[in-house]
């Protein structure tokens, strides 16, 4: 959902929280158990689920159980990851043009810790121009950034965010007009 009128451009950005994350870390969570209950049972020795009958004689603890029980172990250690950062939803956030005023305010949610907020304000007049990065290829990629004076490139969309060029260029259009600063295209 965004806002804008005349003089005030709000834009919510999405974080983690995406349909394709929770898929993810569901089937990361879902194969790294299976993983690590098949190890297990090959160390005991008997059938810790007995509705797949799964046949656990067939592999030995060492090496193929060492190997699935480890795989389970990172498995369950890396959906935990994808898990808190949806927990987090890291990466959301919104970004504000405020014209009347002349401030620009970005603001995104980090992981926990001192920096879990990160708020960016300046002054309009600090712009220099939208930058749009464009690499076609096998990994696509289109990115629209804000060239502030004395902080750098700012990121306005997320790397992951599969815009179509007509959509990006559109928005750097509406974003640099609204702002009244030029484009750069890279």
């Amino acid at each position: 959902m965004n806002w804008r009128s005349e003089h005030i451009w709000i834009e919510l950005i999405t974080g983690s929280r995406k349909t394709s994350n929770f898929f993810w870390a569901c089937i990361l969570f879902l194969g790294s158990l299976g993983f690590l209950i098949v190890g297990t049972s090959s160390y005991l020795g008997r059938d810790l689920i007995s509705v797949f009958s799964f046949p656990y004689q067939q592999i030995s603890f060492f090496p193929q159980g060492i190997v699935m029980s480890f795989y389970g172990i990172a498995g369950l250690f890396i959906s935990s990851y994808l898990w808190c950062t949806i927990l987090w939803n890291v990466g959301s956030g919104y970004d504000r043009f405020d014209r009347k005023e002349g401030i620009v305010c970005i603001f995104r949610w980090g992981f926990p810790g001192k920096n879990r907020r990160i708020f960016l304000r300046f002054l309009m007049s600090e712009i220099q121009s939208i930058r749009m990065e464009v690499k076609e290829g096998l990994y696509t990629r289109r990115v629209l950034y804000m060239e502030v004076r004395d902080q750098g490139t700012i990121p306005l969309t997320r790397t992951d965010e599969n815009l179509i060029p007509r959509e990006i260029e559109q928005k750097a259009a509406e974003l640099a007009y609204f702002l009244r600063v030029p484009i750069e295209v890279f």
